[in-house]
């Protein structure tokens, strides 16, 4: 008599049919190739052994997981906060789970912890992964939409992000037309994302549209974190006494805490002598001392949003190319107003 399908397990198949477990698992999921005569082998012995893959491994078969991801990399500031509520309140409606994860640089010879095997789709933050991954996911009909990233030229995938290069031009020019600063500071955030990229171009468009020279030496690398910001800033202050500057774009509020302490150990009154502008109206950034002017991004609406374009695709329906969705100048004591 042979078992009954509960008490099989997926080691007695493997065993059975003298291959391993993880190519069994394989069979299960059709998540990797296996030969032909391999995969009859276990066909022929799982009704031998009346043998019912467990739920999940039919659901991963199947592609419907009901689970869905986000991937990124990393989660080390408060701009993620309403950026994953805007998600959740998606996921939570339509009756899934949300898994996160975070994909390193070190870790590219490794695939991506999430994707086709074990979730229905997912959207990809920024950088997370490389345009070479984008393109074979995709390739595979892989469910994604990308948040604050365009994707590569050569595919069609859904984006989601928000207005940076006009916003930044304003900002600029409110700098040198509402409180006369000529000497102003960018702080670049990560090398590769695609916010930081506009900002910066914004920054430059608007120094030469009110002729004032491009200098180099004011451009920092804040790394969108507060930490970073701070170090690159004191470093600067330390080292460059030569070089004067009157106000900062902080490229975002996180680096804008880094900032604001690195002025205040180092004797700058802001906004006496140095007016200060960060990106993104963090709940933090009204009650910062001084509050921060800074920019109004949308950015629980860009997760929301998102997150409802990647189950449009779960219907087969594309919702466009680029969502990109304004953002509007906050200002408030940092940069000389509201005094």
């Amino acid at each position: 008599m042979t078992s009954k399908s509960h008490s099989v397990t997926i080691r007695q198949v493997a065993q059975k049919a003298d291959v391993s477990v993880a190519t069994v698992s394989r069979y299960i999921n059709q998540n990797a190739p296996i030969s032909k005569d391999v995969a009859e082998r276990l066909k022929l012995v799982m009704e031998e052994l009346h043998y019912v893959p467990h739920a999940a491994a039919q659901h991963l078969a199947s592609r419907k997981t009901r689970v869905v991801g986000l991937l990124l990399n990393n989660l080390h500031n408060d701009f993620f906060v309403p950026l994953l509520n805007g998600i959740e309140s998606v996921v939570r409606k339509h009756n899934y789970n949300l898994v996160i994860a975070t994909y390193h640089s070190g870790s590219r010879d490794m695939p991506p912890p999430i994707g086709p095997h074990n979730t229905d789709g997912m959207l990809v933050f920024s950088d997370g992964i490389s345009d070479d991954d984008l393109i074979s996911l995709h390739a595979r009909k892989f469910p994604m939409v990308l948040v604050h990233r365009t994707p590569p030229d050569s595919v069609k995938i859904p984006s989601v992000t928000v207005e940076n290069k006009k916003i930044t031009f304003e900002l600029i020019e409110h700098l040198i037309k509402v409180h006369g600063r000529k000497r102003i500071m960018f702080m670049q955030g990560p090398i590769y994302q695609e916010d930081s990229s506009w900002r910066e171009t914004g920054y430059r468009s608007a120094l030469q549209a009110n002729g004032i020279p491009f200098d180099e030496k004011l451009v920092l690398n804040g790394d969108f974190e507060r930490k970073t910001a701070y170090e690159a800033l004191n470093t600067f202050i330390c080292n460059n006494k030569q070089v004067s500057f009157d106000a900062i774009f902080t490229g975002d509020d996180d680096a804008a805490i880094g900032v604001l302490m690195a002025l205040r150990e180092n004797g700058y009154r802001v906004p006496e002598d140095v007016s200060v502008i960060g990106f993104d109206d963090l709940g933090f950034s009204a009650f910062l001392s001084p509050p921060l002017t800074t920019v109004s991004a949308p950015t629980e609406t860009v997760g929301r949003i998102a997150m409802e374009q990647l189950f449009s695709l779960f219907d087969k329906q594309f919702p466009g190319d680029i969502t990109l969705l304004p953002t509007e100048l906050i200002t408030r004591r940092s940069c000389g107003c509201n005094t």
